[in-house]
């Protein structure tokens, strides 16, 4: 038996905003806690969001707290604002970060258990009453996560400092705002690192193992959208037109990746929690070394096929590398990225631990191939 699940409710395009706010009061929302960070804040885009909820005669709480990996304070902090002014539902601004921020927010508020203890991968999901979820509600201003669409949250316990997974199928947000207008002051820099991890979900699902041709159809879209959209989306930030598919794009790939993930994530989680890259930066750091290790694997027909199919998707952009790693290095650094973990302050002493990390990561169980500690100490070398 198989469950597939796909009930957002999008609203894409110039104008989104407006629509899902007006939406948002007609579901009786009067009081939301906003969960957002203080760079949105500084680009004012927290303060267009304001002044719309306020024509709609909406009180609104500003919790602007969010790191750009979130940790448990950042939750602790949330929830305690939210019961103190008496919030009926968190809007969350932003990318991943204040996405993953305010569901865990939402966690919190009604349940008593400290957070580590709704940690999925040791069944925490059971710890949680979906009853006692209040509404969520999400305005993307990047277009890489997907988180909008999602229902789980990424947290870096106090703990364990590892990223910790907290899911619940009510966690995923009522409504989903993807307005390109709130992308076109997103610096090319974060405009690729975010792009490519929306790049990263979708390939990362359509290789995952299992039957799940839904997941397949949507996670071959999105790489295509994204090969059609964010070369121009870096080089143009006012173009709608790019934004906006590559927002949707975004959308696929967490749309996508409930098939699955990989060794990708794998690695790039402890490179953030250990050493604060950049989740979309980590992604495409390791991703190369990571595509080699299929490329000198012996697969299956069906795993060839799924390696060749991106290969080709790459020829139609103009990309003719001697092998599809190398057609990754190209392409990224084409996008101003620059490769190599040792230009980004990771230390050649790191590794191991890193290795040792990853492996303890979840992710890498549904990779097209399994992978050990050796393997991740390898790609983590390659891309060093």
């Amino acid at each position: 038996m198989h469950r597939y699940h796909y009930p957002t409710n999008i609203i894409l395009g110039e104008g989104a905003l407006t629509k899902g706010i007006e939406q948002i009061k007609s579901m009786g929302i009067r009081k939301p806690l906003l969960v957002t960070d203080k760079t949105l804040v500084q680009l004012g885009l927290v303060d267009e969001v304001l002044d719309l909820i306020s024509q709609n005669e909406m009180q609104v709480v500003v919790f602007d707290g969010t790191h750009p990996n979130p940790v448990e304070d950042d939750v602790l902090q949330g929830a305690e604002k939210y019961r103190l002014e008496g919030c009926d539902a968190l809007l969350a601004l932003g990318g991943g970060s204040p996405m993953d921020v305010a569901k865990a927010i939402a966690i919190l508020v009604n349940h008593p258990l400290p957070l580590e203890q709704y940690d999925d991968a040791k069944g925490g999901d059971q710890n949680i009453d979906g009853s006692k979820l209040p509404p969520i509600f999400a305005i993307a201003t990047t277009a890489g996560t997907g988180s909008e669409v999602g229902r789980s949250a990424v947290i870096i316990l106090k703990s364990t400092n590892l990223k910790t997974i907290l899911f619940h199928p009510k966690l995923l947000p009522f409504i989903a705002i993807l307005d390109p207008q709130l992308l076109v002051k997103l610096p090319a820099p974060l405009t690729a690192a975010t792009g490519l991890d929306a790049l990263t979900h979708n390939l990362e699902a359509y290789w995952a193992p299992g039957f799940h041709p839904m997941a397949d159809g949507i996670a071959k879209e999105g790489l295509s959208l994204i090969m059609q959209n964010l070369s121009q989306s870096v080089k143009e930030g006012t173009d709608l037109n790019s934004r906006k598919r590559m927002l949707i794009a975004s959308t696929m790939g967490a749309t996508a990746f409930q098939k699955g993930l990989g060794m990708i994530h794998s690695m790039a989680h402890p490179l953030s929690s250990e050493c604060g890259l950049h989740h979309g930066l980590a992604n495409a750091l390791a991703l190369p070394a990571c595509v080699e290790l299929l490329e000198t694997h012996t697969l299956n027909h069906d795993q060839q096929l799924r390696l060749n199919w991106v290969t080709q998707l790459f020829a139609e952009h103009g990309y003719n590398e001697p092998s599809l790693s190398k057609n990754f290095e190209k392409y990224f650094s084409d996008l101003g990225i620059q490769l190599g973990l040792r230009n980004h302050g990771v230390k050649e002493e790191q590794l191991s631990l890193l290795a040792k990390k990853a492996f303890a990561d979840g992710c890498h169980q549904s990779n097209m191939v399994p992978v050990s500690e050796s393997d991740f100490l390898k790609a983590f070398k390659r891309a060093f």
